[in-house]
């Protein structure tokens, strides 16, 4: 369980999918190996202002620079010694649970045990045509895979050779998996979306959820979070970590704070919106989202931590995942968000959790 779990309080953290969209005012664009480059930067700091957990998500197309999360986390591990390196997602809809295990299991060896796994099944779809998997099994390839890639982690922890059939995957017949993992199963989280099913499904599996908020009011994701509670108690597991992962930035003012964010957030949104039929980002839609019911948490260190709290009161998180680069941002205010993150925004969370008690 969650070190925040543990001791009452909620954890910090930072998501990246390296974006490398053109800059919103001089329409440059960041090579993806320089981008690649920041993201290591960036876990250093994050473990040097005491952040708890970096994560790293999964892409296959030209604005995201990281198709590969565990090679990029394995670069962070050698240059960091405390802070937790996770997936943000892997797309493992699309992947070979036998490949994932291999891969974090060797960054937890290499990482001294830092290593998690935030399985999903993904928002984007360029991955299922690249690796030779139909569409029309989305639902059913995740359920699939995630009940081997459970299977292996607990194998490789405990009992041993691996039998499994599935329809989507060759069998496995007292199969040895390596690396195992050193003292624990490999932690494997679940992200979802907003959809009750993954949610109980999450929960009958005894596994954490880490929830994408990225439009809407968080308060309305509480049914989601008591749905996963509700199965983990009815299947007879112990308590799990909720994690919300949220896009947003933290400033040393919050106008001044929307106002550099907005630019780059604009550019990237519309771009997606252009994809999916949502319209373009427009200013105002950008300013109810960081209201203080909006899904934005954006502003000055006591603005983000009320919505910390406020997300902590309403769904009963453990962590919390920032999610800054949605657009590209120059670096430096990055690493600011960064900074403010962990020397002011969590001392701000921890007395609002202590007033609370």
């Amino acid at each position: 369980m969650a070190d925040g779990t543990q001791r009452g309080g909620v954890e910090l953290g930072i998501t990246t999918f390296a974006e490398t969209y053109p800059d919103p005012s001089t329409g440059t664009l960041v090579g993806h190996g320089e981008r690649l480059r920041q993201v290591v930067a960036e876990v250093e700091l994050a473990e040097q202002v005491g952040l708890d957990v970096y994560g790293v998500g999964e892409h296959h197309r030209a604005d995201f620079a990281a198709s590969s999360p565990a090679v990029v986390l394995a670069a962070a591990a050698a240059r960091t010694s405390r802070i937790r390196l996770t997936s943000a997602v892997t797309v493992l809809s699309s992947d070979d649970p036998v490949r994932v295990h291999q891969d974090f299991a060797t960054l937890d060896l290499l990482s001294q045990g830092r290593a998690e796994v935030i399985a999903g099944r993904g928002s984007f779809t360029e991955s299922f045509p690249l690796f030779g998997y139909d569409l029309r099994d989305y639902d059913e390839l995740f359920a699939e895979k995630l009940e081997l890639l459970l299977a292996i982690r607990e194998s490789g922890h405990s009992t041993g050779p691996v039998t499994w059939r599935g329809r989507h995957r060759p069998a496995l017949r007292g199969a040895e998996v390596h690396p195992r993992t050193e003292g624990r199963p490999l932690p494997v989280w679940v992200g979802v979306g907003g959809n009750p099913e993954s949610a109980v499904r999450t929960g009958l599996l005894g596994l954490p959820m880490a929830l994408a908020i990225i439009g809407g009011q968080p308060a309305r994701f509480a049914p989601l979070a008591d749905l996963h509670r509700r199965a983990l108690s009815e299947a007879g597991h112990d308590p799990q970590p909720l994690a919300v992962h949220a896009h947003g930035f933290v400033g040393d003012r919050t106008d001044a704070a929307a106002d550099a964010y907005y630019p780059s957030y604009a550019v990237a949104m519309s771009k997606l919106g252009a994809e999916r039929g949502w319209g373009d980002m427009t200013r105002g839609a950008f300013d109810q989202m960081r209201g203080p019911s909006g899904s934005l948490v954006l502003g000055d260190p006591q603005a983000v931590a009320d919505k910390v709290l406020a997300m902590r009161a309403s769904l009963g998180i453990d962590r919390f995942l920032l999610h800054v680069s949605v657009g590209t941002l120059p670096h430096d205010e990055v690493l600011r968000s960064i900074e403010l993150l962990g020397t002011q925004v969590r001392p701000l969370v921890e007395a609002g959790l202590a007033a609370a008690r």
